[in-house]
């Protein structure tokens, strides 16, 4: 039987597949916008304390994850998210033997992360997304990828004037605004080689600051297990920790941070099924909305204008304009259906329904399922 060149996996069972890669920093990404939608709800109920938290939550998170992540890379020798999904950070050896990469054999004292790694790890896990949320803010401020006739006048306002300034200042915003989504590209671009790259195992980092860090991602292995499972063991058969007042205050913070692995998933799993749940889509708020009374029905259709295009009621199907089948029936606001191109043609020219003679306009018309 023959084998294919391209594996997937690889042929080291340590290493971690991109789609596990992709999952933990999906789970990454989703953390900002779940804090940010809890603290929103809260700060409507308590603004006098948490409107500022809203409104400075880059900073907020920033400075939250800095504290949560440097705590996982001290403790686990992994991100929170690459905790979560059964990894950790390895520090790459000089030279890769078949030693470094077998599954079975101890978990080596030198791959533990040093002060070196855990920082350099952090400017990536923290300061990166931050810059990029700020840097992502400001372009949208000078009205990047926004339409300008969706914007009150106010804000139409202040993007014109920022833009049409004249000063050193102003030619730097049109230039960031046009240089902004070309260096995004360029840089989304990266990624996306070395992710190509890593999947046909042309390199061991997924990432390409990972080999600045002097680190490489790793599943954890039966050793990592077992060494967990002998610590828990430890503290189980230990002496019971001091009740003192202040050595639970002092153990507080790493019990906190510890149980966030399971917490803040659990949050994110419960705002989106909140979403859900009160989505106009949703199959079962449709089915406990059970209609109180009898059932109001649909309104009459108007009847033709005398001046109008005569209907026929019983030529179900038949646009009124050309006599033929809908061809991509489109709906007007008097009800009536027309092919689109027979609508968008009278609508535009007369601005009124043919057939009652109602005002009628091109972005009134609503395309149908018949």
């Amino acid at each position: 039987m023959s084998h294919s060149s391209f594996d997937v996996g690889g042929s080291d069972p340590l290493r971690p597949t991109l789609f596990e890669l992709s999952a933990q920093e999906q789970l990454r990404d989703l953390l900002q916008p779940a804090l940010k939608y809890i603290l929103s709800v809260f700060a409507q109920r308590y603004p006098r304390y948490l409107i500022r938290i809203v409104n400075r939550h880059e900073e907020f998170y920033a400075l939250l994850m800095l504290f949560v992540e440097r705590h996982y890379l001290r403790t686990h020798n992994a991100s929170f998210a690459e905790n979560f999904y059964g990894m950790k950070r390895r520090r790459r050896p000089v030279y890769e033997t078949e030693r470094a990469k077998a599954a079975v054999g101890g978990v080596p004292p030198e791959e533990s992360l040093r002060s070196r790694e855990i920082w350099r790890s952090l400017v990536f896990l923290v300061g990166i997304p931050y810059i990029r949320a700020k840097a992502r803010d400001y372009y949208e401020s000078l009205g990047g990828g926004i339409d300008p006739e969706i914007l009150n006048d106010d804000d139409g306002g202040r993007v014109t004037r920022a833009l049409t300034d004249q000063s050193f200042k102003g030619r730097l915003r049109r230039a960031y605004k046009i240089a902004y989504p070309w260096l995004n590209f360029g840089y989304e671009g990266w990624l996306l080689a070395y992710n190509v790259a890593y999947l046909f195992d042309k390199t061991p980092f997924y990432r390409p600051w990972l080999s600045w860090i002097g680190v490489d991602l790793r599943r954890l292995s039966i050793d990592d297990y077992r060494a967990a499972a002998a610590v828990a063991q430890l503290v189980a058969h230990s002496p019971p920790p001091s009740r003192t007042f202040r050595a639970l205050i002092r153990a507080f913070p790493s019990a906190l941070l510890s149980s966030l692995r399971f917490a803040l998933p659990t949050f994110i799993f419960f705002i989106k099924f909140l979403e859900w749940w009160y989505s106009p889509a949703s199959p079962a708020r449709s089915l406990s909305m059970q209609p109180r009374g009898p059932v109001v029905p649909p309104p009459r259709l108007l009847p033709p204008h005398p001046r109008g295009i005569p209907v026929d009621p019983a030529a179900y199907g038949t646009c009124p304009i050309c006599k033929e089948s809908w061809k991509n029936p489109t709906a007007l606001p008097s009800g009536y259906i027309f092919c689109y191109r027979c609508a968008h043609d009278v609508v535009e020219k007369d601005a009124r329904c043919p057939v009652t003679l109602l005002p009628a306009r091109v972005w009134q018309l609503r395309k149908v399922l018949v």
